[in-house]
């Protein structure tokens, strides 16, 4: 049996995440003592290490609950309906993978495009490229051209 700060030490998180599980009813204390106390079990920390583990790998709250569900009543589950769950959120997360990706590439060309000097931000071509509508980016120092290949090389000042 343990006490709520006893759980939380041994599973290296707050009371205050416990209680937070609590709320969202991942979590219940097995019984309260007489002072209100929550009081857990060794079956109550399993299912906290099994919250912390599936957390850990990128379930949300409400996944989680899923997962849960199914842990409790696995005889009616079958394995490809838990391998759905972390399939779907694999695909979820190459799809964040790709925007990132994409984000990524476009914050380069806008940096490599930007001289990034001390000159007045009047003609700043990251601040150009996003009023534009248009993905070229345009050289920040207008004293030499690029050609349209050479947008997101880094400008030079000639000189």
């Amino acid at each position: 049996m343990y006490r709520i700060g006893e759980l939380a030490k041994q599973c290296e998180v707050k009371a205050d995440t416990l209680r937070f599980y609590e709320k969202h009813g991942l979590l219940s204390p097995s019984s309260r003592t007489e002072s209100g106390y929550r009081i857990y079990t060794e079956s109550d920390a399993e299912r906290l290490r099994f919250i912390l583990r599936a957390k850990a790998v990128g379930f949300t709250l409400s996944e989680i609950t899923e997962l849960l569900s199914i842990e409790l009543d696995k005889s009616n589950w079958a394995c490809a309906d838990v391998k759905g769950l972390v399939d779907s959120k694999l695909t979820h997360v190459n799809d964040k993978i790709a925007e990132l990706k994409h984000f990524q590439i476009s914050l380069q060309r806008l940096s490599d495009a930007c001289c990034g000097g001390p000159e007045s931000a009047e003609h700043c071509s990251i601040l150009e490229a996003l009023e534009s509508n248009t993905d070229k980016i345009k050289c920040e120092n207008h004293g030499h051209h690029h050609d349209e290949s050479q947008y997101t090389k880094k400008c030079k000042s000639k000189g």
